[in-house]
């Protein structure tokens, strides 16, 4: 089976040939402003403005947790923005991200990246302002994007 790539670097700069999809962990009340969707925001604006679309419409569309949103940026690249987060504070529930919803988001992103032939780029997914444990996450991983044979290019930044 295939293994993780880790780089240092900037996981908006992506690392590889061909077509690629970075994915990274959004929430389920529609706030977009800290962690690294700053990062998507400052190179597209494309993510920024689906998400937003896609949470205003909630009534009558998927956006829950476990869903995703592909987002074409340019010729070879996509965003991936993907629900795995209840809400944006730590509370009785625990920390914001949702491990089951995780996985959900990756088996879809898994699928997109078979159609289209594309790696996967991202940083410690969860790991930042949602509170996961990426000795949790990295299994996820695993057995949704690696088990498919996709590369997957995680990044450290400096």
């Amino acid at each position: 089976m295939k293994t993780i790539t880790y780089i240092k670097g900037d996981a908006t700069s992506p690392q590889a040939k061909g077509v690629k999809i970075i994915v990274h962990v959004c929430n389920n009340i529609g706030g977009w402003g800290k962690g690294f969707v700053l990062a998507i925001s400052k190179r597209w604006q494309e993510p920024e403005k689906a998400y937003r679309k896609w949470h205003r419409n909630r009534a009558k569309n998927d956006f829950k947790l476990g869903a995703i949103q592909i987002i074409q940026v340019s010729d070879y690249l996509y965003v991936g923005n993907m629900i795995a987060q209840q809400g944006i504070k730590t509370g009785s529930k625990g920390v914001p991200i949702r491990y089951e919803a995780v996985k959900q988001c990756l088996e879809q992103i898994a699928i997109k990246a078979e159609q289209l032939n594309a790696s996967v780029h991202m940083p410690r997914i969860g790991c930042g302002l949602a509170g996961g444990k990426w000795e949790m996450i990295e299994p996820i991983i695993t057995n949704t994007l690696l088990k498919k044979q996709v590369d997957v290019y995680v990044y450290d930044f400096e």
